[in-house]
């Protein structure tokens, strides 16, 4: 076909793509259907298939990009047959893994219809109902946790974004050279962070791809409690002071990804303030427990910060993706982010200026994420959140407690909603060395059996040498029975697998 042909067939175009109003309600009102039945059904599911990767290969079917294509209604149900059967649910009431939350309903319809109108959140211009909603998110979230509703923030994709985010924005605002224009050599100092060693792993991302390599890092220990150590901060600072290197930011953790331990981080901001130092908090998980009338003096500290991270993902119960950047002073942001080149015209009117946040990240397209958060707040309000939380917290005590009367089990840390624990077998000999290294493998083995099973879906922490089971509760759909069954569940399978792998010698 010639262009000339080409072009007349374009009168009436007919894109490939394209689903018309008719069946794309049939294929939509199925679609709903079908999930609304999966969402009543999923404590009569298991939590996971337990299959392997390969297996999964094989039910995608043949490996070669299709020539043609096929209709809708086939391949919508071939892919809810394919997720619904064989996924891990991180919305079943007895998944307590990785810090991911069940995801509100009204959150997955919202994501639906952020899709529908598909705004571009970079500019206002491209945005303009999505960028405020965005921006009254962003001042929800401050208020949820206190914090000034003044501040800039954005919505990205998880914990990890968040911290980078924040982390760019600190080493900008405390480098005293131009950073943008004579990059990180022209200061010849080494700039450097200090975090617990308790903090998450994002802190080595962020070193490494922005160009201050892993050395820039000082790992404080920890107390007993599992939180920053004041005295060797402040000990390491004043060492890095006289070596003439450039402290810049330290990292206070609210909710430790192993435990869930809480820095004292008041303490931690008044030493930022003396030193002149960017006090970040690293709250992805941890930080809206501060809403509860008991949140503790240390939690209540992260309001002290220069910047937060926290993910509605996790306890907002948001679906994925939902990352939060709270900053105090949201000109930080803009110093940091902001590229103006001639072909953008998104300036508007002056009189009325519109918020375009490809200046406030690292994303110049982005998706409406704020959707599916701003609706969460109005449906359930301060007060709803308070609750789950809440709730959480009390069946993660209930849990500890359920452990803590099997002598098979035994139980080690409980914070917010994390309750950590390990299966141990009885009539053990008395050598604790060759003992620990058993347990410490037996529990492992455990762990991953109890993964694939599909009666219940648990991480891990390793706590002063010791693998423990971790179960952390940010699930609006667990009751008191599903915790109350995990310790039979973890005896049962400990039991056996115990029976199958211990030495001789033990």
């Amino acid at each position: 076909m010639n262009f000339s042909d080409q072009t007349s067939n374009l009168a009436n175009r007919e894109a490939p793509l394209e689903i018309h109003g008719d069946e794309f309600r049939k294929l939509g009102y199925k679609l709903v259907d079908q999930i609304a039945e999966f969402l009543d059904g999923l404590s009569n599911r298991p939590v996971t298939s337990g299959e392997s990767p390969q297996t999964i290969r094989n039910l995608l079917g043949t490996d070669t990009l299709p020539e043609h294509g096929s209709p809708a209604n086939d391949l919508l149900d071939e892919v809810t047959d394919l997720l619904l059967d064989h996924s891990l649910f991180n919305g079943h009431p007895r998944f307590w893994g990785y810090i991911t939350s069940s995801a509100a309903p009204i959150g997955v319809l919202a994501d639906l219809l952020a899709a529908a109108v598909n705004p571009n959140v970079g500019a206002a211009v491209l945005s303009p109902v999505a960028s405020e909603i965005e921006a009254q998110s962003i001042r929800w979230i401050a208020d949820l946790i206190g914090y000034p509703r003044t501040c800039g923030g954005l919505l990205v994709s998880g914990g990890n974004m968040a911290n980078f985010v924040c982390f760019l924005a600190a080493r900008k605002a405390k480098v005293p050279w131009d950073l943008s224009v004579d990059g990180l050599s022209a200061g010849n100092r080494q700039l450097v962070t200090y975090v617990s060693k308790e903090t998450h792993t994002w802190i080595d991302k962020a070193a490494d791809l922005f160009g201050m390599g892993t050395n820039s890092v000082r790992w404080i220990v920890a107390n007993e409690d599992h939180q920053m150590d004041l005295d060797a901060l402040e000990k390491q600072i004043k060492a890095d002071l006289a070596d003439d290197h450039l402290p810049f930011l330290v990292v206070g953790t609210a909710g430790t990804v192993g435990i869930g331990a809480t820095d004292p981080l008041p303490e931690i901001a008044a030493i930022c303030k003396e030193y002149n130092l960017w006090f970040h908090v690293d709250g992805a998980y941890g930080a809206p427990a501060v809403v509860l009338p008991d949140a503790s003096i240390q939690l209540k500290g992260l309001r002290e910060a220069d910047s937060i991270a926290l993910d509605p993902h996790k306890w907002l119960y948001s679906p994925l993706e939902a990352g939060c950047v709270l900053v105090r002073d949201p000109h930080h942001l803009i110093k940091t982010f902001s590229h103006n080149p001639t072909y953008y015209n998104f300036d508007g009117i002056q009189e009325d200026p519109p918020i375009n946040y490809h200046e406030f990240g690292l994303q110049n397209s982005r998706g409406f994420r704020a959707l599916k958060v701003w609706l969460g707040f109005r449906q359930v309000g301060r007060e709803g959140f308070m609750k789950m939380i809440g709730d959480d917290i009390a069946l993660s005590q209930a849990l500890y407690e359920a452990v803590g009367t099997h002598p098979e089990l035994q139980a080690v840390t409980q914070n917010f909603s994390i309750t950590t624990f390990r299966f141990v077998p009885l009539k053990l000999p008395d050598d604790k060395a060759a003992v620990e290294t058993y347990l410490n493998k037996l529990n492992e083995e455990l762990l991953n059996h109890l993964q694939k099973s599909g009666e219940a879906f648990v991480s891990n922490a390793v706590i002063e040498g010791k693998y423990l089971l971790r179960a952390c509760i940010v699930n609006f759909r667990t009751a008191l029975s599903d915790v109350e069954a995990l310790p039979e569940i973890v005896i049962r399978l400990g039991r056996k697998l115990d029976s199958e792998i211990r030495p001789k010698s033990l």
